[in-house]
């Protein structure tokens, strides 16, 4: 079984497993935020990914600044579609470390 079917994620700051619906770990003492969701990442990608709302969402702000100046291109469109097959791709474990784990 997952970390996620066993209702485990890991603390942001120490790393240790703790509840999934847990504000503060019990180790450390540091608070918990909201964890991103690649399935809204992935489809915000898909159908505004044009815009670079995919990427103020997984606190990119930067490259979602790039991605509306240049939107008028349409390159960032079609960036946006491969992301979101990325999205997609990628297992939940992965994303969570990648996405989940730098606040």
């Amino acid at each position: 079984m997952t970390p996620k079917e066993q209702g485990i994620k890991y603390c942001t700051e120490c790393g240790e497993p703790i509840r999934r619906n847990a504000e503060i770990c019990p180790k450390c003492g540091v608070r918990q935020y909201p964890n991103r969701n690649r399935l809204a990442a992935a489809l915000l990608a898909f159908f505004l990914g044009g815009f670079g709302i995919h990427k103020f969402y997984l606190g990119k702000a930067g490259w979602g600044i790039v991605y509306l100046l240049l939107c008028w291109t349409f390159i960032p469109g079609l960036i946006g579609i491969v992301e979101s097959i990325f999205l997609f791709l990628m297992s939940d474990q992965e994303f969570d470390v990648k996405y989940n784990c730098d606040r």
